[in-house]
């Protein structure tokens, strides 16, 4: 009886088998080997998308502490929130890598806790591909082959702009790889568009502020290192960007190519040849004028209506103007070379000090080399006009000293 008693009294005591924790004889228990390569392949981060927490710290005092957790993509139980699908029949396996998720312990009871069938095992599946997949690409990069990821978006008239970074990291692949899993963002949110005269002057305070704030640190930690630039913006902002870049800078600048479908990705195949042909003015006496007739034709009387006659308009332009006409970096760099050797032209025949007024209808990747290849202190300050579809006209923008 008094045995009877005390096997009663330390069964009361004893924790409840959990019927989700013991399913016909099979454990959680995960093995060491599963464990080290889950942790390998996660890099101590939450894998589900949008958390990517560091899990062996805490986030409060930064001390070493394990927070992660090992969930399931399939559940341990068929009574679980998302069941045990396939591994129904193969219990031996439900606990290895392809089926556990590193998690934070927030992350882990959202998923389980899901009433309402958001996170299926088809998106944990996706969630942890794609973040071991990062965490491969990142980890495994060639130092010569890592790049700061550099973004650049302001609004063209009324239409806002914007970059998503997995289209950057797509077209970097793979002679670049991101150097670090955030981009450097230079843009500015504000509803403001380029028909207000406020609005030329701001961008190109905050851009300055951005690049000294964010890129000069970079560049003073190390001055080898290489930038992937991807920029929507008015043309004298990227322009403006460019010289900020300038040229002794390690820079692989992207293109938005519209056909056959949106991409950034260059069409390196392509080696075409494209003829740059500088066309220099009758009298060089007058105040030069520089068009870059590329993207489109510009008249000339667009430029004297602001202007007035006396200007000595050089246009750099190619046989037909198309706005889709840059699809290569091979094309990209005989731009370059046109347009230093347009300056040199431009410099010999006028006075240095003498603003040069620069018309441009170019793509965006020629607007951020136009500014690259500028050389301060031999090149006179360059005023640039943008078409404005508001004034219907070119108007006076930004000028770069």
């Amino acid at each position: 009886m008094s045995q009877l008693k005390n096997t009663t009294m330390r069964n009361k005591h004893q924790p409840k088998p959990d019927r989700l924790y013991e399913v016909k004889g099979s454990t959680r228990a995960i093995s060491r080997h599963t464990e080290n390569e889950l942790w390998a392949r996660a890099a101590g981060r939450c894998e589900l998308a949008g958390c990517n927490k560091l899990l062996f710290k805490s986030p409060l005092t930064h001390e070493s502490v394990n927070i992660a957790q090992k969930a399931h993509i399939w559940s341990f139980s068929s009574d679980g929130p998302r069941g045990s699908g396939p591994y129904a029949k193969k219990r031996s396996q439900i606990n290895e890598h392809d089926n556990l998720l590193l998690a934070c312990a927030d992350c882990h009871k959202l998923i389980d806790s899901d009433k309402k069938g958001r996170f299926t095992a088809k998106l944990l599946q996706h969630s942890k591909q794609e973040h071991e997949r990062r965490i491969a690409i990142n980890t495994g990069v060639d130092p010569e082959k890592k790049s700061h990821v550099l973004i650049y978006a302001a609004n063209i008239d009324n239409q806002p702009a914007s970059i998503r970074l997995d289209d950057a990291h797509n077209a970097m692949f793979p002679d670049w790889y991101p150097a670090n899993e955030r981009p450097v963002l230079l843009s500015m949110s504000w509803k403001d568009h380029d028909s207000n005269p406020n609005y030329w002057q701001t961008e190109a305070d905050n851009l300055k502020m951005e690049f000294a704030s964010q890129v000069q640190p970079l560049i003073t930690e190390d001055k080898g290192l290489h930038f992937s630039v991807f920029a929507f913006a008015p043309i004298p902002l990227l322009t403006q960007l460019g010289a900020l870049l300038t040229d002794k800078l390690k820079v692989q600048t992207y293109q938005l190519h519209r056909e056959p479908k949106a991409t950034w990705h260059w069409m390196d195949n392509i080696t075409t040849d494209i003829k740059f042909k500088l066309k220099p003015p009758r009298k060089t006496s007058h105040l030069p004028v520089l068009v870059l007739a590329l993207s489109d034709y510009i008249c000339h009387s667009r430029i004297t209506s602001i202007l007035g006659s006396n200007v000595s308009i050089w246009n750099l332009t190619i046989a037909e103007p198309d706005n889709d006409f840059l699809q290569s970096q091979f094309q990209l760099s005989a731009f370059r070379r046109a347009l230093r050797s347009a300056m040199v032209h431009i410099g010999r025949a006028h006075d240095h000090t003498t603003p040069l007024s620069i018309f441009p209808a170019i793509p965006v990747a020629c607007a951020v080399e136009l500014g690259r290849i500028r050389m301060p202190k031999a090149q006179m300050p360059w005023v640039i006009y943008d078409q404005s579809n508001v004034h219907g006209k070119f108007i006076k923008t930004l000028t770069i000293k």
